[in-house]
């Protein structure tokens, strides 16, 4: 068995020696590591060619900046491995994280293997918890109710909002890779639909899951204390790129029709993203002015605020169902003092 290793890159020079030491000594060693410098400005390319020259496994591709998306879909067309894995440059794997994930694929005869992570913020760290069970076997109804997840929570899911996209990241998985080739599926481009191209990929790739495995053990290390990473810094179209993810999702919705609770979970799903939304809305560095505007032109959508309302709050928790009162009654300040704490207690 041969795992490919997916690592994109653009600038990450601080990072990369940390990411690529992180994979190269893994436990399990048949790995092919594909790595796409995506344009960087820094010496991220010469670091690239130092590892493949010291390491054969190490394989890197360079182009022009076109986004992490494309950098990704490069490496996929070269990928031979039986299995796949992301990595983001800037982040790093425990050392088992390619023989735990591949043991549990083998155990259970998964086609994905999921597995928790820690959240990486430089002075302290926070695990990340997705479900209590050790490890948990997804047979064929499993993997619909994960599909349809992908989409949004429903149900008694809702009682943890703060978990509402914690298995749609690309990373923190082990893909089979016959099921993204033979299906020609890619990563869809993160010009378009923002940070959440990850959710629309395992969109895509849970239609043709018939098994997938979670191990409960932390194995990725997220990095939160790059301000340059993509996940950090504030992105001005983030909310027009989550009207396109919404789109996208309810004509998928409509072509296949057989996802259970597929509506409520869209609706739910434009619904909680207001936090993600309005955090983002926090990071803008003008000002709180256009921070207030911002958070105000999304609480006055109306596609957003029918949601909001339509979003059942019995199963939540009491600082959820006032942020989301607060959301219905349109009321920003409140909105944003919640936001605000929200925003510290996670750092």
């Amino acid at each position: 068995m041969k795992i490919s290793v997916i690592i994109p890159v653009h600038n990450a020079a601080p990072f990369l020696p940390q990411c690529m030491d992180s994979v190269l000594h893994q436990t399990f060693e048949n790995l092919e590591i594909l790595c796409v410098d995506d344009g960087s400005t820094d010496n991220s390319g010469d670091i690239l060619r130092k590892y493949q020259a010291s390491d054969h496994r190490v394989v890197p591709f360079f182009q022009e900046n076109q986004g992490v998306s494309a950098a990704r879909n490069l490496a996929l067309q070269y990928a031979t491995g039986d299995y796949l894995i992301f990595v983001d440059s800037d982040d790093w794997l425990e050392p088992d994280t390619c023989q735990t994930a591949l043991e549990a694929a083998e155990r259970t005869r998964a086609d994905v293997v999921m597995w928790t992570y820690i959240r990486e913020y430089g002075t302290h760290r926070q695990e990340k918890r997705i479900f209590d069970e050790h490890e948990i076997v997804f047979g064929p109804e499993g993997c619909q109710r994960l599909h349809r997840r992908m989409i949004g929570l429903a149900g008694s899911e809702l009682a943890h909002p703060e978990t509402a996209d914690a298995l749609c990241t690309l990373w923190g998985k082990l893909y089979r890779r016959s099921i993204i080739a033979e299906n020609n599926i890619e990563v869809p481009d993160i010009r378009k639909f923002g940070t959440y191209e990850d959710g629309l990929f395992n969109l895509n790739v849970f239609a043709f899951v018939h098994k997938a495995a979670f191990v409960n053990r932390a194995l990725y290390h997220y990095r939160r204390d790059n301000a340059a990473s993509i996940t950090q810094s504030f992105k001005p179209d983030l909310f027009q790129q989550q009207l396109h993810v919404f789109d996208y999702m309810a004509d998928y919705i409509s072509i296949h029709t057989g996802i259970p609770d597929a509506q409520q979970a869209l609706s739910n799903r434009i619904a909680l993203s207001l936090i993600s939304l309005g955090l983002n809305e926090l990071e803008n560095p003008t000002g709180i002015r256009a921070r207030y505007a911002g958070l105000k032109a999304i609480l006055r959508d109306p596609r957003c605020h029918g949601a909001y309302c339509a979003l059942p709050l019995e199963t939540f928790p009491v600082h959820w169902k006032l942020f989301f009162g607060f959301a219905r009654r349109r009321f920003t300040w409140g909105v944003y003092l919640l936001l605000w704490c929200i925003n510290f207690m996670r750092k």
